[in-house]
């Protein structure tokens, strides 16, 4: 069964993207066809060569990455995906919060790992656009979680102003 993503818009589209989760036994050789999240490690050491590929690429960064160390690279990589290991490892939240907010990134940025229902609405605010699921999980009801409340009162990445500003005048 095709893989879904869930989108902001709520839209469950069947993914385009194939997620390489080990470069262990990758090659240029051997890479699938069409579009392509690979580790930052392997993206990194084959960027030149990759661009004679067809197909779109991504990385996917673990939680711990320090976003310095990529941060002239980001106008080349068309998705971020940022992988959250246990859904109560945090940092994933600041990672996509920095990359649109410090680092201007204006790519896919997407959750895989242990993403739940619950943090899709929390993940959205801090720049997410689409979520891969933890495997057995509805993907249809988790798309109806994406707004759980009409106003916000925090600035976050998706409403810069709090509502105090909203509602001046």
């Amino acid at each position: 069964m095709p893989e879904k993503i869930i989108y902001n818009d709520g839209s469950t589209p069947e993914n385009s993207w194939k997620l390489i989760e080990s470069a262990a036994e990758l090659t240029l050789e051997n890479l699938p066809r069409g579009d392509l999240i690979l580790p930052l490690e392997f993206w990194q050491s084959n960027r030149e060569a990759l661009k004679q590929r067809q197909g779109k690429q991504g990385v996917w960064l673990e939680s711990d990455i320090q976003l310095e160390t990529i941060a002239g690279q980001l106008q080349a990589i068309d998705l971020i995906a940022i992988n959250f290991p246990v859904f109560t490892d945090g940092r994933g939240y600041s990672t996509a919060r920095l990359l649109r907010e410090r680092y201007g990134y204006q790519g896919e940025i997407r959750a895989i790992g242990d993403v739940l229902q619950d943090q899709l609405s929390y993940m959205r605010r801090c720049g997410f656009d689409s979520y891969r699921l933890k495997d057995g999980k509805c993907i249809e009801s988790a798309a109806k979680a994406l707004f759980p409340f009409k106003e916000t009162y925090q600035a976050a990445v998706d409403q810069p102003d709090p509502h105090y500003r909203r509602n001046q005048g």
